[in-house]
C-alpha cells in the first residue's frame, strides 16, 4: 500500500507531524524503531514532561535560542506556545506554570502528554508501526522513492517526514541515523554536538563537592579573559564537574575543542562582594566557635572543607581570630570560584543535540527540504537548540506541526 505521508520517528516532533497531517486528511504511516512510541518524551522533565515554556510572544521565545532561531519565527506564528497550550488543554490535559515559566501537565505525568497524542493519532487513523527500524532511504532524481525497513519491507509514500531526533539519550534509540541519511541525500550538516549536558572540570578537589546543590547560583563562562556567557539557576556538583539547570544551559556555549575555558561560580549572587565581606566580618566577630563549625547561613557544610583548603584557612581556628587576608580570600572564593573546564559530558548525558541540518537548506514556512523535494525535516534534526525549561520540546511541537501541515498541503501541489 502507498501512503500519502510516511514519517520516520515516533518522538514528540514525529507524533505532532503525524497528527497534523492526518487532521488534514492525509493517509499517514508512522515508523518507530522502538517497541513503544514517545520513549524520549516520557523521560523529559524527570518524567513530569516540561512540555513548553510560557514565553508566548514568538520574538521573545526566539530571543532565548540564539541568532539562527529566527528561522523559527514563521512556524511559531503558525503553531507557537499559545497554540500548543490550547492543543493539550482542549484535549483534557490541564497544565500549570512553575518557576522560570516552565509548563507541566497538572498531573505531573509525562505519560498523560503522550496519551493525548496517541489518542489523536488513533482518532485520525494513523498507522502506527513500532519495532520498525529503517535500513535505508532510496532516492532518485532528488526525490525519495521508498523506505526500506530492516526486515526487508518497503514503505512507499508521496511525501516523507524525517523526525528521528538527534544523538542525545542514545538508550532511547537516538543514534544519529537521521544525520547519516540527510548527508547521504546531499544535505549539509552543522556538526552535531551534545547540548544541555554536564560540564566536566579539572580539579583535584571536585570529588569532595559531589552532591553539593546550590540554589540560584551564577555561572560565568570565560575563554582566557574574555567573558563568553553566563547563566543563573540551580547548580549541582558531580564527581567530575557541574550539572543542574544553570550548568546545562551554559554548556550550549562551550565548544568541545576550545582551549583556555574556565568557569567562575558565584555562590551568593544576591550579595555584592563588599556586602558579603562585611557580612562575613560580622559573623566571624560574633561567633566564638571554631570556623569549621561556624558560617551557618553563608557557607554550605559540604563546601566548607574545600573553601578552607583553597583559602588556606585552618578549620580548627576560632572564627574571631581569622585574619583580614584569610577573610578576603574566602569571600573571593565564594564570589569567584574558578574551575578549569575539561570538556562536556557526552551524548549519553545530553538532554538535546545542537547542530544538525543546515537551516539554509530548509523552507521555514513548511519544513520542506530544498534538496529533496518530497522530504520534510523537523524536531531535533534541525540546527536548533534552546536552553532548559521546555524550549526544546516547543521546537519539536512547532516544527512537527508545520512539517505535517506542509507535507499534507504539498499533496495538492
Amino acid at each position: 500500500m502507498k501512503y500519502d505521508i510516511a514519517i520516520i520517528g515516533g518522538g514528540p516532533a514525529g507524533l505532532m507531524a503525524a497528527m497534523r497531517a492526518a487532521q488534514l486528511g492525509a493517509s499517514v504511516i508512522l515508523l518507530e524503531k522502538n517497541p513503544e512510541l514517545g520513549i524520549k518524551l516520557l523521560l523529559t522533565g524527570g518524567g513530569r514532561c516540561n512540555l513548553t515554556n510560557n514565553v508566548q510572544d514568538p520574538r521573545a521565545f526566539v530571543a532565548q535560542l540564539g541568532a539562527s532561531a529566527k528561522f523559527l519565527l514563521s512556524a511559531l506564528h503558525k503553531f507557537g506556545v499559545i497554540e500548543t497550550l490550547d492543543f493539550f488543554q482542549s484535549r483534557a490535559l490541564p497544565t500549570k506554570v512553575e518557576n522560570d515559566n516552565r509548563v507541566f501537565p497538572l498531573s505531573d505525568r509525562a505519560v498523560d502528554v503522550l496519551n493525548v497524542l496517541v489518542k489523536e493519532l488513533k482518532k485520525h487513523e494513523v498507522v502506527m508501526c513500532t519495532d520498525s527500524a529503517v535500513k535505508k532511504i532510496i532516492t532518485r532524481d532528488n526525490k525519495i522513492n521508498k523506505i526500506v525497513l530492516t526486515d526487508g519491507q518497503e514503505i512507499l509514500a508521496t511525501n516523507y517526514i524525517l523526525a528521528t531526533g538527534g544523538k542525545s539519550y542514545p538508550e532511547t534509540g537516538s543514534d544519529g541515523d537521521g544525520y547519516k541519511w540527510l548527508k547521504e541525500m546531499g544535505h549539509a550538516l552543522i556538526s552535531p554536538k551534545p547540548s544541555l549536558t554536564p560540564i566536566l572540570v579539572e580539579a583535584d578537589f571536585i570529588k569532595e563537592l559531589q552532591g553539593l546543590s546550590v540554589s540560584e547560583a551564577k555561572l560565568n563562562l570565560f575563554q582566557g579573559v574574555k567573558k563568553i556567557s553566563s547563566a543563573s539557576g540551580d547548580v549541582i556538583f558531580t564527581g567530575s564537574g557541574l550539572s543542574g539547570p544553570a550548568a546545562l544551559d551554559l554548556s550550549r556555549f562551550i565548544e568541545p575543542k576550545a582551549i583556555d575555558l574556565y568557569l567562575e561560580v558565584d555562590f551568593l549572587p544576591q550579595l555584592e562582594l563588599s556586602v558579603l565581606d562585611k557580612k562575613l566580618q560580622q559573623v566571624l566577630k560574633t561567633s566564638p566557635k571554631q570556623i569549621k563549625n561556624g558560617l551557618d547561613g553563608l557557607v554550605m557544610p559540604k563546601f566548607k572543607p574545600v573553601l578552607f583548603k583553597l583559602s588556606q584557612v585552618d578549620g580548627e581556628k576560632k572564627s574571631s581570630l581569622i585574619s583580614r587576608q584569610e577573610r578576603q580570600s574566602m569571600v573571593k572564593l565564594m564570589k569567584n570560584f574558578k574551575l578549569k573546564i575539561k570538556g562536556l559530558a557526552g551524548f549519553d548525558k545530553a538532554m538535546v543535540t545542537s547542530g544538525g541540518a543546515d537551516l539554509a537548506e530548509i523552507d521555514p514556512k513548511t519544513m520542506r527540504s530544498k534538496i529533496i523535494s518530497n522530504l520534510f525535516i523537523c524536531g531535533e534534526l534541525l540546527g536548533l537548540a534552546g536552553p532548559t525549561g521546555g524550549y526544546n520540546l516547543q521546537i519539536c511541537w512547532t516544527t512537527g506541526y508545520v512539517a505535517g501541515e506542509g507535507a499534507a498541503s504539498g499533496l495538492k501541489s
